[in-house]
């Protein structure tokens, strides 16, 4: 499989998979060898445990926050801070933590010049969001952030998605993985906004789930350490948990043959992978996967499980 255009992955567990990350990088730029010349890591998202901007999944990352702006510094590796709670009120925006994240990383020492030699994101780290409240806020208080439309919202008709891509304060917008597959509509699109949208490639969720946003909105109530009811999931494989051999057969999943062989060609190369509530061996399988030709996966998972420091499950 060969392209010119490169596909960039936005990989899950900015601070929940610190450790994975801070043995995996290295790897990244020392061996490229291993790698698929067609892709490239765009930025890894997250947000530490309790933070209640945080939406999506419950947030357990305990990595220390200047450890990780660091570390993506480094590597010239976009950081995305969580933050889609899609219930915040106005009392919310003062939080002290998120404030206190958000001037951590909004300018986190220069510009960064990316493992692939080209300028991360002009230099920017980003937000993920749901709400527009805090997108209003964030514009207005933290200029140096770029902004991402969160698949929370849960856009799953194409219109409502699409006047979401024509938004100009969102330089990225996550679709429902349910149109990851609306070829029809995908390559009608304007260029501009093909280059907007980001396509969730591995997400487990049940193809018919009609709960989808009272899912989401469960997280965000908890988040806020409000009263709420336990969501309880109503997919045929809830009992089953994630597996990435079940994520393989959603009608969503997007594979690295779609990638290069549907996507890529026709103009689409930002790809999301999920697992932040997940462990840091499944994790990896997704980056093996994803990223990593079969001849060097061996090796990788060697240099990672041997690694004493790291708990992987």
């Amino acid at each position: 499989m060969s392209t010119t255009r490169k596909a960039r992955y936005h990989l899950p567990g900015l601070f929940e998979f610190y450790e994975l990350y801070r043995l995996f990088l290295p790897l990244y730029r020392t061996h490229r060898e291993y790698f698929y010349d067609w892709c490239e890591i765009g930025s890894i998202y997250g947000a530490p445990a309790d933070c209640l901007w945080g939406g999506g999944r419950a947030g357990f990352g305990e990595a220390d926050p200047k450890d990780v702006c660091d570390l993506l510094t480094e590597y010239g590796i976009s950081a995305r801070l969580t933050f889609s709670n899609g219930l915040l009120r106005k009392e919310h925006l003062s939080d002290a933590t998120c404030n206190a994240l958000c001037r951590l990383f909004e300018h986190p020492g220069g510009r960064g010049i990316g493992i692939s030699g080209r300028e991360r994101e002009d230099g920017r780290n980003g937000v993920i969001v749901s709400s527009d409240l805090l997108a209003e806020y964030l514009q207005a208080q933290y200029p140096g952030f770029y902004l991402v439309s969160s698949t929370t919202k849960v856009l799953r008709e194409f219109a409502e998605f699409y006047a979401e891509l024509t938004r100009p304060e969102f330089s990225y917008v996550v679709p429902d993985f349910r149109l990851n597959h609306a070829m029809d509509e995908l390559l009608a699109l304007p260029e501009r906004y093909k280059r907007k949208v980001e396509l969730l490639c591995n997400e487990c969720c049940w193809y018919e789930c009609p709960d989808r946003k009272a899912c989401y909105d469960a997280v965000s109530l908890k988040n806020l350490g409000e009263d709420t009811t336990e969501h309880v999931c109503v997919s045929p494989t809830a009992t089953r948990g994630y597996r990435f051999s079940d994520a393989m057969q959603n009608p969503g999943f997007i594979g690295i043959r779609d990638i290069c062989k549907t996507y890529l060609p026709h103009g689409y190369s930002e790809f999301k992978i999920e697992g932040r509530s997940l462990g840091s061996a499944l994790i990896l399988e997704f980056l093996l996967y994803y990223l990593i030709k079969p001849e060097w996966q061996l090796r990788i998972r060697e240099e990672i499980y041997l690694d004493s420091s790291l708990d992987l499950f």
